[in-house]
């Protein structure tokens, strides 16, 4: 009888779950519950989750809390190679840069920060950067990363005169600064997960 009453259980957890709505995180942080029950909208606004930042941001976003918590830790405590970012400084002068991340991503958390000090350090011109922030299934409701097969984040990618360089994607093969520099001077490299 118990193993009877078990499976029935399961099964009404498992039809309520099928029936439930999907979740869609905002740029805003905001999640909206969208689903087919009767109700005067289709959109239904819900609490935010504040872990999650979807869309286009700048970096003024990363350093309000939650995420100014560890994007300030982490900006601080990364000593950068001072005599590889002053190689880099001349080549990031002309370069647009993407930079895709997730705020609720170990790595991104770890490799922004140091990212943006490595990029003020070479005074780079920020108009220059596209900041955007993906769920974890790394897309956007708007689709900004269609087309850029973004699979592991954070992938930065590096553009001179709109074409594509190359891309630094979730975790270096020698430091941060070392594999930036060999994608701007047009040095051979190959990302963490390329052959």
């Amino acid at each position: 009888m118990w193993i009877k009453m078990k499976k029935i259980v399961i099964i009404v957890f498992c039809a309520f779950s099928i029936s439930c709505a999907s979740t869609l995180v905002t740029k805003t942080g905001t999640t909206k519950k969208t689903n087919s029950q009767s109700q005067t909208s289709d959109t239904v606004s819900q609490k935010p989750n504040p872990e999650i930042l979807v869309g286009k941001q700048d970096r003024k976003a990363l350093q309000q809390e939650p995420f100014g918590t560890w994007f300030t830790k982490n900006y601080k405590e990364y000593t950068i190679d001072e005599t590889t970012v002053k190689e880099l400084a001349p080549y990031v002068k002309d370069i647009s840069i993407k930079a895709f991340m997730g705020t609720w991503c170990s790595d991104s958390k770890r490799e922004t920060p140091a990212f943006y000090k490595i990029l003020d350090n070479a005074w780079f011109n920020y108009t220059n950067l596209e900041l955007i922030t993906v769920t974890r299934e790394k897309d956007t409701p708007e689709g900004f990363e269609k087309g850029l097969h973004i699979d592991r984040v954070p992938t930065f990618i590096f553009y001179k005169n709109g074409k594509e360089l190359g891309r630094y994607v979730e975790f270096a093969k020698e430091t941060l600064e070392k594999d930036i520099l060999a994608i701007v001077s047009g040095a051979p490299y190959k990302h963490s997960y390329e052959d």
